[in-house]
């Protein structure tokens, strides 16, 4: 039974606001950050959302995140931005690039940037789908803190490397691609242990090398990848964009946000934008994606199937549900919330909704 209450999206948005605004973030840069923290939680990704807000705030406190940086940008062609994170927060830096980015995309038909010295910026489909919103198409990566062995290996030197697009339909919602690399997102297996329950067997390895259903061993050993050597070459290629080309760190060389509260994460970050007005008229390319959904989801279903969904689509729906009825926020969030707020001297003004019958 799920226990987790839920709550007005934007008084929880207030209140993460207020807390980063207490904790040293810019008043304007905080709301961005609440923002991108609620629309993971709004969307079911909440192992990108609020619950990662304590975490970030402890960096902040150790001097490891620089809650006020400076976006540090190079351009050494027309429509490529090599950036400088500068510690920030790795929401608000990433959005400060895309702004930067969308008129250049517009200009030049195609803007890429790389983004070094970050940090966890959580989910990668938040970015795409803004861009979605403006009839532009951001192919996003990054690289994340060692969390899988390479095919063959018992080593976490990867992170779980997550590759994203999304594409503006008329359906209501972007056809989103969003996926880690590795077999599971690490953050499934944060839950996992934060709850008390055993994850599924084939999805990591503990430190010895042996399968394991015990989280904690599970986060001290490895993840596996998808797909076994396919998802490895995959890993590679987003470390390669992300970590390699931006000059940020590599692969085992990336800070460890829980572990490592000894020296910052050094994560990047590629974001590699399309105007489609630059290759077809965006209405017609609407159309066309909505007929590619049209038939896949009129395939043949397997028996026992009683709808195809399209990626993007399950979280458009809880999305659509929780904006009726409140972001779902789990009670050791809640929890959390509540200890930041007496340390910041922050009044907690959250109040459930009350269940609808």
């Amino acid at each position: 039974m799920n226990s987790n209450q839920q709550y007005p999206i934007s008084s929880v948005e207030r209140l993460v606001s207020r807390l980063g605004v207490a904790a040293g973030v810019p008043e304007a840069e905080s709301g961005i950050l609440a923002k991108a923290l609620v629309d993971a939680d709004v969307h079911g990704a909440s192992t990108h959302g609020v619950s990662r807000l304590n975490i970030y705030l402890r960096r902040i406190q150790q001097g490891l995140i620089d809650p006020a940086a400076e976006l540090g940008i190079q351009t050494l062609r027309p429509a490529v931005l090599v950036v400088n994170a500068n510690n920030g927060l790795g929401q608000v830096q990433a959005v400060k690039t895309l702004d930067r980015l969308v008129p250049l995309a517009g200009e030049y038909g195609v803007a890429a940037a790389t983004i070094r010295r970050s940090q966890h910026f959580g989910a990668l489909s938040y970015y795409c789908n803004r861009t979605a919103e403006q009839d532009m198409v951001l192919v996003a990566m990054t690289n994340c803190e060692p969390a899988m062995s390479p095919a063959g290996g018992c080593e976490a030197f990867f992170g779980t490397n997550p590759i994203a697009a999304s594409f503006p339909t008329g359906k209501g919602f972007a056809l989103k691609i969003d996926l880690a690399t590795s077999l599971v997102a690490r953050g499934n297996i944060i839950a996992a242990r934060k709850a008390g329950r055993p994850i599924p067997e084939g999805w990591a390895l503990d430190p010895q090398g042996d399968p394991t259903t015990d989280p904690a061993a599970a986060l001290a050993g490895t993840v596996l990848a998808m797909a076994g050597h396919k998802g490895t070459a995959l890993a590679t290629m987003v470390e390669l964009f992300s970590g390699v080309l931006s000059g940020a760190a590599i692969g085992s060389e990336v800070g460890s946000m829980y572990k490592h509260m000894d020296r910052p994460q050094n994560v990047g970050h590629f974001f590699c934008l399309l105007d489609i007005a630059a290759f077809m008229d965006p209405k017609s390319l609407r159309r066309r994606v909505d007929r590619m959904i049209d038939r896949i989801k009129s395939c043949r279903r397997r028996s026992g199937v009683d709808e195809i969904l399209v990626p993007g689509e399950p979280e458009f729906r809880k999305a659509q549900f929780n904006r009726q009825h409140g972001v779902p926020i789990d009670p050791q969030t809640v929890n959390e919330l509540h200890g930041l707020c007496e340390e910041y001297g922050v009044s907690f003004d959250l109040q459930p909704n009350s269940p609808q019958r």
